[in-house]
Order: structure tokens, then C-alpha cells, then sequence
């Protein structure tokens, strides 16, 4: 089967929902209002809530949420096959990930751009935002601190990367200032923001860095690591406007162009898919499709950090209420096409089914090594860049994704603190730098403290992210759907989707239960039971509140 007819089917898919499914939420559902003043306007302090053209929010918001993961996710799905991976990933952009991520700004904007976490007291209940809040803090725990290693590894594995990736942000220095100090127009910006990054993709290849093996009795990876978490702390700190949205949006144009790139090349190329439709020789050890393959493929398809991003930094930048469409499904639909662009990649980027079997040797194998090898491969045959420049290219892509998730990520941990601050009534944790130094320190505990001294100890709770974050976009649709019931509009476009996505990862929390405790993995074992038991406390006190609000409203006008 030629790799064009799934790229039309999936593109084409995404496409129809952003132009119909979209517009029919937007209007009918959320009831979208340009009159209603957004918290962007109403508290604008020019730090984190500013008023922000719609295609910049696009970028920010796109970049933030595609992070590695719509890359991992489906490289390693693929294993069961690449039609499960597709499916879900198209019906679930359309029907779960858009619906969530603007639901997510929509809630956010209509409360003060409070955080769902935040959301979660004023809609359910305080003991209900407590879990919930617990939950969020361990997906950001674990989003910084593996996000962080696999940057660091993608700089150790291709040095011709270290050039493009930190000369992005030199870039998007510049491109702040020239958008909102010299108030240059803004396609004119696009323009020389994307040919300079293109140009550092161009001369990477020729300066190559890479750090000593040891830099102050550190490991290459782990000095990597503290320049990241440094550079991130100082980002998170800063005015969006000076760096966070400038280098989102130049990064999410960069981005885009390069998916562009593959998408032309597999049209040219016209490559065959050599991975099985639905694999029936899996390797020993391999977890059945069902319900593994929802909680693997999360960002691609639904994603509880997107919800966190809407509602955390998009939401305080909102321009208008309309804008929410763009930014939030479109935002999704972005996602969804580099997790089919994935998906072509490692299903049609080698040459024959015992190479790509070499590869899928093992349950957990392909993922981000397996996108840069079978995508170079494709943009090689079908475009004729250099293997070496398109390995450099995804190779950027990739870490600038997971770059932007670690900028913002650091800066919603930051929130959480100052949230806690104001919940609790602690002043100093309200402080920004103190909430931000929290924020590295937790980080960096868990990265040195669990993982010695390459740092890579946020992995040893990886297992837990696809459930978690399920878990949490499950949650978000459950604070959107009460909203919806109470202003008496119909939630089943909500509903159906949570009812299925709780399902399933609560399904998947007690199947890696058992797993964890045949390993003897006690440290996973109890983090699994502390998010199981938050989750199904949530869970019942917000269908406690929705069956409420349901006889209220059959009765008669709510209170």
C-alpha cells in the first residue's frame, strides 16, 4: 500500500473535522462570543497576561503541546501494527483532542484563566481540586524531567543539532523585539524568522559540538541537563512576550514547514508501507493492543498536558473568544498531523518487513530514533536533501518540540506553586522566582535522585505518563462537561469521549498494577495507587455533581 493514500485519508479527515465538527462545538456548544472581554484584557499585566494575535497563539499553543511525545507515542503504537495507530489517531483528533483543547481554553477563559486544577474547586469540589492538583504535579514532574533527557540525547547522538537548536532561541529574542518593540508586520517576521533557523539547520551539519565525555566530573548528558533546566528557569521567568511566545511561534511556522517537507516528499517518493496492517508476530513481552494502545499514543491523539497548556498559559493570552477554534482544535489538528507523520515514517522509511522487524525487536523500541531514521529516508528519496541535513532537520524538530513542551511545562509547575501559595495562604511560595526554583529543584531530585549521576532518573517514572495524562485529559472533560450541564447545553460530545477514555486508562492503571507487582517494582506500585485512588475520588465526586445538576435541570431552572 503507497504511504500518499494514508496521508490523504488522515490528512483529509483532520481537515473536515477542523472545518465542520469544529465549527459545530464552537457555535452550538461552547457558544463562542467575541463581546465577552477575555482575562488576556480584563487582567492584562504584560508579563503573563497579554492579548496575543490568533497565529501566535497558534504557534505557542502548537509547539507547547506537541512535545516529543506525538513522536514517541505512535513510533512505538506502530508494534501492534500501523492500522490501529492510524485509526485511533485520526478519529481521536477529530473527536477527542479537538473537542478537549478547546474545551480547555473555553473553561479557562470563562473563569478568570484559572488552571483546571485551580477549575476543579470552583466546579466539583476543594477536596476534588486537592487530587487533582496532586495528579498534575506528577504529569509535570515527569514531562520536565525526561523531556530534559531526551533533548540531551538527541544533542549527544547528533552534534550537527547543538547549532540549530540553541541558535533558535537567539532567534526568537530577536523576532520579540521586532514584533512588539519595532512592530514589524508580521509575515515579514515569519519570513526571516524561518529562513534564519533553516539557515542554522543548513550550516549544523558543517560545526558539529559536542561536550567532553566529562565536564566537571559530570557526564556529557548530565551537564546538558542543568544547561537546560537553567535556560528554562530563566525562560519561565521572563515576559511570554520576549521569548516563550516568539520562539513558539517561529519554532511552530519552522515546524510546520518541516511536516510540509516530509508530507511533499512522501507524495514525490511515493513510498511503500512495509509494517504490517495489524501485526500478528509480536515480540515476547508485548501488552495486548487493548487498552495499552490508548494510553500509548496520548499526545497525537488526547493529552491531559494540552489541557494543562490551554489552561494554564493560552488561555491568559486569549485575544477573543472565536479565536479558541484556531488555536485549540487547530492546535490539535497540527498535532495529529506530525503523529501521522510519524506514523508514515516508521511504517514506509525502510526498505523491506525483516528491517523493519529488526527494529520492532521488542516492546518499547522505535519511538524518536526510528522517526529521524525512516523520515530522513523519505525526505532523502523524495526531496534529495542530504541524508545528513534532513537527519539534522527532524533531529531539530523533535528537540525543538520537546524544547517549547520543557519551557512551558516548567512555567505551569511554576503556576502550580504559586497556586498553592494562594490556596494555603503562604505568600513567599507565591513569589515567582521562589515557585520557579521549587519548580527546578523538584525536577532535579527526581532526576539525580532517582537516576545517580547521568540524571535520567524522570525515566524510572515514565511508565506511569501515558495513564496519567490520560487520566488528566479524562478529568478535564469531566470539569467541561459539568460547565456545559449547568448553563443547560448538551454535554453528550463531552461525555461519550470521557466515558471511553476513563475506561480505558482506568482499565490500563490496574493492568500496569499487576505488572509492577509481578517486577516487584514497589516505587511504581505505589505511585500507581497514589494516581488510581486520586482518580477514582475525582471521578466520583464529579459524577456525583453531574447527576445532581442532571435532576436539577429535569426539575426545573438551576440554581
Amino acid at each position: 500500500m503507497s504511504a500518499i493514500v494514508l496521508a490523504l485519508l488522515g490528512l483529509g479527515g483532520m481537515a473536515i473535522g477542523f472545518i465542520w465538527y469544529a465549527r459545530f462545538i464552537a457555535t452550538k456548544i461552547f457558544k463562542l462570543d467575541n463581546h465577552r472581554p477575555t482575562p488576556a484584557h480584563t487582567m492584562e499585566d504584560g508579563v503573563d497576561y497579554v492579548p496575543t494575535n490568533k497565529w501566535i497563539l497558534w504557534g505557542h499553543h502548537f509547539t507547547s503541546v506537541a512535545g516529543a511525545a506525538p513522536i514517541v507515542g505512535p513510533a512505538i503504537a506502530v508494534i501492534w501494527g500501523w492500522v490501529p495507530a492510524f485509526l485511533w489517531v485520526v478519529f481521536g483528533t477529530i473527536f477527542f483532542a479537538g473537542v478537549h483543547d478547546m474545551g480547555a481554553i473555553w473553561a479557562s477563559v470563562r473563569n478568570k484563566a484559572k488552571s483546571v486544577g485551580a477549575l476543579t474547586e470552583d466546579v466539583v469540589s476543594k477536596r476534588a481540586r486537592t487530587l487533582f492538583m496532586i495528579v498534575i504535579f506528577l504529569l509535570l514532574l515527569m514531562v520536565n524531567a525526561v523531556f530534559g533527557v531526551v533533548i540531551a540525547r538527541l544533542l549527544i547522538n547528533t552534534p550537527s543539532a547543538v547549532v540549530p537548536v540553541w541558535g533558535a532561541i537567539v532567534v526568537a529574542l530577536l523576532i520579540g523585539q521586532a514584533i512588539y518593540r519595532f512592530k514589524w508586520s508580521l509575515p515579514l517576521v515569519s519570513l526571516v524568522g524561518v529562513i534564519a533557523l533553516y539557515a542554522l539547520i543548513y550550516v549544523g551539519p558543517t560545526v558539529p559540538i559536542a561536550l567532553p565525555s566529562t565536564v566537571f566530573g559530570l557526564t556529557d548528558s548530565a551537564a546538558w541537563l542543568l544547561l537546560l533546566f537553567a535556560y528554562a528557569a530563566v525562560a519561565s521567568l521572563l515576559p511570554v512576550w520576549v521569548l516563550l511566545q516568539p520562539r513558539d511561534y517561529i519554532n511552530g511556522l519552522q515546524l510546520f514547514v518541516g511536516l510540509i517537507l516530509l508530507y511533499a516528499a512522501i507524495a514525490f517518493s511515493s513510498p511503500s508501507i512495509v509494517a504490517p496492517a495489524f501485526n500478528t508476530n509480536l515480540p515476547p513481552g508485548t501488552p495486548s493492543l487493548l487498552p495499552l494502545l490508548f494510553v500509548t499514543i496520548a499526545c497525537g491523539a488526547i493529552s491531559g498536558f494540552h489541557g494543562l497548556v490551554a489552561s494554564g498559559t493560552t488561555s491568559k493570552q486569549l485575544n477573543k473568544e472565536h479565536d479558541m477554534r484556531l488555536v485549540g482544535y487547530f492546535g490539535a489538528v497540527g498535532e495529529g498531523a506530525l503523529a501521522l507523520a510519524t506514523i508514515i515514517a516508521v511504517s514506509a522509511g525502510f526498505a523491506t518487513l525483516a528491517e523493519w522487524e529488526a527494529i520492532y525487536s521488542q516492546f518499547g523500541n522505535g519511538g524518536v530514533a526510528a522517526f529521524i531514521s525512516g523520515g530522513a529516508t523519505i525526505l532523502n528519496n523524495g526531496t534529495g536533501i542530504s541524508v545528513a541535513v534532513s537527519t539534522t532537520m527532524l533531529t531539530v524538530m523533535a528537540a525543538l518540540f520537546a524544547g517549547t513542551t520543557m519551557d512551558t511545562g516548567l512555567r505551569l509547575q511554576r503556576y502550580i506553586f504559586q497556586e498553592w501559595g494562594q490556596i494555603y495562604q503562604i505568600s513567599w511560595l507565591g513569589r515567582p522566582l521562589v515557585a520557579t526554583l521549587l519548580s527546578v529543584i523538584s525536577c532535579l531530585i527526581l532526576a539525580f535522585g532517582a537516576g545517580g549521576a547521568s540524571g535520567t532518573g524522570g525515566l524510572s517514572i515514565w511508565p506511569l505518563f501515558g495513564t496519567t495524562n490520560q487520566l488528566l485529559a479524562g478529568l478535564t472533560l469531566l470539569i467541561i462537561a459539568v460547565m456545559l450541564l449547568r448553563q443547560k447545553t448538551p454535554i453528550r460530545y463531552v461525555v461519550i469521549p470521557l466515558c471511553f477514555l476513563l475506561t480505558m486508562t482506568l482499565a490500563a492503571l490496574l493492568l500496569q498494577l499487576y505488572t509492577f507487582y509481578q517486577a516487584g517494582n514497589w516505587f511504581l506500585l505505589v505511585l500507581d495507587i497514589v494516581v488510581l485512588i486520586a482518580a477514582i475520588f475525582v471521578a466520583l465526586e464529579s459524577v456525583s455533581v453531574l447527576r445532581h445538576l442532571r435532576q436539577t435541570t429535569t426539575k426545573g431552572p438551576s440554581s
